[in-house]
């Protein structure tokens, strides 16, 4: 994306990316306000050579002329508008990849503070604006050369109408740049409360069916009312700007018109200049304006583009949640193990969780957690050996959350370390670490499209789905559809029911067949019967890979190798799941009640 991450970055990168079509859009539209400034002047020479001294010949010369000057001005702006236009779209276009990619790159930040629709609203219309900056560019550059062209033009007619022309454009543009500022800051109030609104309306969407069931659809539009009100309010704000803006530039250049026709009018009743003259000064008169009024809308559009350039590089200059992390898988030790196919060869497990963390070529797919403090948790050992089935439970939730954010380097502990295959996730680089390890966490979000688009969504490419499919028992889900997997589920799989999306979320999870997949909760809504399928199906996909169940699920607790349980934000016991059921009531109180 480049170093400099500010809004004048932002709008540099955005039209440096498309210099070629504002240069040649410029340069076309500059020949068609040049052939619009000369239309005036050819209709004075006209009037002149061919009307006040009638000559035929004379007369169609000079409208042959005319009409060359009209097809070089027609061409020059349907051809220069094109090519504005396209850079404009072009630069939007990246500048929404650019949001887009900072949004889902590794080591996240960028929705800190941010509802998804206010960052939906970035990545659309703070992008458009932005882009637009170009199509006001080829327009502005074409509007200089035109209000150049008619002031030349008249210092040829008349140096008193010439020279009043080039101080007094500079004036105006000058008044327009200094309007312009107050717009500037009420375009970006009313494009954050824009956001915030898209935000709100966006959280409400997608708890509707808890709205309904709670019966709070009246509180839910009173806020949305509400929020929609001063999304109005500063709307009607940034138009009232936008409007004296224009009415006061629209006002000064009348204003200037009217001088410049006036001075005009003096040097005729003195005998300065003729009747084709003065003609030609009435027409550059009138065609003045025009580029005038495109440098004040210039103005305009540049304001609201620094405005929305700022809103983009506070996004994509935001921190991350982590920092640092270079090594890559190839470098990771142990990684020589893995096969070519991409799957791990489980080596002998560690004899437990105090065997020796210096060991030459560690394990393949083994975790380890040294006196890990952050949050409620409190000098966590542990260790899961490759190919270990293993359960966690966490009698706590918030220490269970930040127990998950460590694991997927969300953030990074306090105290202690945790460790890939020997390595400290703060070294591995973050992509590296999201295609070793995966966390699936509860609240997984599916996605609008088939349900095989959703299950497949992170497999490898060519992998068979339906071993994940069948351990996450979705083919029942499958049945239930029109057209079966692929069938569409809706937006965050609003035609499925709580059970029927953890099981796509669970099966998405198994098919993207990592070395390492920590799974939170994910049956809580699925009925007991489903539930020992479930825990009998992740067992059997998961055969040689390190899996951790972070759950309070007997069904699925039942089913490890052994169960950790953290209680009070430290390891209290570990054993296998029916010793602890028979010996812990810490713990038989946290599975089964």
């Amino acid at each position: 994306m480049g170093a400099d991450t500010s809004g004048r970055g932002v709008i540099r990168r955005a039209v440096a990316g498309q210099r070629r079509d504002v240069v040649v859009g410029s340069l076309l539209g500059a020949a068609h306000q040049t052939g619009e400034a000369l239309v005036p002047v050819l209709i004075g020479l006209i009037v002149d050579r061919a009307v006040v001294r009638p000559d035929g010949g004379a007369l169609a010369l000079w409208l042959v002329v005319l009409a060359v000057v009209y097809a070089m001005l027609s061409y020059g702006f349907r051809f220069g508008a094109r090519a504005g236009e396209r850079a404009a779209e072009q630069a939007a276009h990246r500048l929404r990849l650019d949001v887009v990619r900072r949004v889902l790159a590794p080591h996240g930040g960028a929705e800190a503070g941010r509802p998804p629709g206010a960052l939906v609203n970035v990545a659309t219309e703070d992008a458009r604006r932005v882009g637009a900056l170009n199509m006001a560019l080829t327009l502005g550059v074409a509007a200089v050369v035109g209000v150049v062209a008619g002031a030349v033009l008249l210092l040829r007619a008349s140096v008193p109408l010439g020279l009043l022309v080039l101080v007094g454009a500079p004036v105006l543009m000058a008044l327009g740049h200094y309007l312009a500022r107050p717009l500037e800051h009420r375009s970006e109030a009313e494009q954050e409360r824009a956001a915030h609104a898209s935000g709100v309306a966006a959280d409400l969407v997608a708890g509707v069916r808890v709205l309904k069931g709670l019966r709070a659809e009246r509180a839910a539009v009173a806020r949305y009312r509400a929020t929609s009100q001063a999304s109005r309010e500063a709307n009607v704000r940034a138009a009232r700007a936008a409007a004296l803006q224009t009415g006061l530039m629209l006002t000064l250049t009348g204003a200037f018109i009217a001088l410049v026709a006036l001075v005009g009018g003096r040097l005729v009743l003195s005998g300065s200049i003729g009747l084709g003259a003065l003609v030609s000064a009435v027409g550059l008169a009138l065609f003045l304006p025009g580029p005038i009024a495109v440098l004040a809308w210039v103005g305009a559009e540049l304001a609201k583009a620094r405005a929305s350039a700022a809103r983009i590089a506070d996004v994509l200059a935001a921190p991350g949640e982590t920092t640092g992390g270079t090594v890559e898988p190839d470098a990771v030790p142990g990684a020589a193990a893995r096969t070519a196919s991409g799957t791990d060869t489980p080596a002998p497990a560690a004899t437990g969780p105090d065997a020796p963390t210096t060991a030459a070529t560690p394990t393949p797919g083994e975790l380890r957690l040294h006196r890990l403090g952050h949050g409620g948790l409190d000098g966590i050992d542990l260790t899961v050996r490759a190919g270990e089935h293993l359960g966690i439970v966490v009698t706590d939730t918030a220490d269970a959350a930040t127990l998950l954010r460590c694991l997927a380097r969300r953030c990074d502990p306090d105290r202690g370390r945790i460790e890939l295959d020997g390595t400290p996730l703060t070294e591995l680089a973050p992509a590296a670490l999201r295609s070793t390890l995966l966390v699936a966490e509860h609240d997984a979000q599916l996605f609008d499209g088939t349900l095989l688009d959703n299950v497949t969504a992170a497999a490898p490419a060519g992998a068979d789905p339906h071993p994940a499919m069948d351990a996450a028992a979705v083919d029942e889900v499958a049945a239930t559809l029109p057209g079966g997997t692929a069938g569409r589920i809706g937006e965050r799989g609003s035609s499925l029911s709580g059970g029927q999306r953890q099981r796509v979320a669970l099966a998405r999870a198994l098919a993207a067949d990592r070395s390492v997949l920590v799974v939170h909760d994910p049956t809580t809504a699925v009925d007991a019967a489903t539930e020992a399928r479930i825990a009998t199906g992740i067992r059997r996909a998961r055969t040689g890979r390190t899996t951790v169940l972070v759950t309070s699920s007997p069904a699925l607790l039942a089913a490890t190798d052994r169960v950790v349980l953290i209680d009070g934000g430290t390891v209290s016991a570990e054993a296998p799941h029916e010793d602890l059921v028979r010996d812990h009531p810490v713990y038989r109180s946290a599975v089964l009640t």
